[in-house]
């Protein structure tokens, strides 16, 4: 029994038709929808609260709260979304502060802002022999981490866990409350 002419040519398009569309996804996945490292930044915008009282080194207390503004780009043809999360500000490698991540969804080829605020646990400050060297000089350094645990979505078909992490470094200058921080981010499928 042979196969008709027919149904020779229908497998064969059929069989182009699949290599063509499997090279096209294939080319696309690797060239524009290949995940790219988001730029994130975690920049302190204000100090609040600064207080200082009693003599160092007996009795001293000092309440700071600190205004941090997280922006999220997202360089990819997917949207992002996160869970609720927690990021940390270090002095010297000592935890100072906690700083709550409120769940978000960023869209696709877009920039998101958040605001947050967190309290500085300023008792493990002054207990640091290094805290009152830099206050005299007028600068802080801190580092701030944050890890985003969520799923990328392209062209809300394809759905893949991912992970964004972030490293500031944050340079806090006394006397004029100025703040500069470089940041590096990437993103973990």
């Amino acid at each position: 029994m042979s196969i008709p002419k027919g149904l020779k040519l229908c497998c064969y398009i059929t069989t182009l038709i699949l290599f063509i569309f499997t090279i096209t996804v294939v080319t696309l996945s690797l060239t524009i929808f290949k995940p790219k490292q988001p730029n994130i930044t975690a920049r302190p915008i204000g100090l609040e609260n600064i207080q200082f009282n009693g003599t160092y080194p007996n009795n001293v207390t000092l309440d700071v709260t600190l205004s941090v503004l997280i922006t999220i780009d997202n360089r990819n043809y997917g949207g992002f979304e996160y869970k609720n999360s927690t990021g940390y500000i270090n002095y010297r490698g000592i935890l100072v502060a906690e700083v709550p991540i409120e769940h978000k969804v960023i869209p696709a080829r877009s920039k998101v802002n958040i605001t947050t605020t967190t309290d500085v646990m300023a008792d493990k400050l002054i207990l640091d022999p290094d805290f009152w060297a830099d206050l005299e000089a007028g600068l802080l350094n801190l580092t701030s981490t944050a890890t985003l645990h969520g799923k990328l979505s392209v062209m809300k078909i394809l759905r893949l866990h991912a992970t964004a992490y972030s490293t500031c470094d944050i340079s806090i200058f006394i006397q004029s409350r100025d703040i500069k921080s470089k940041c590096n981010s990437r993103i973990k499928l």
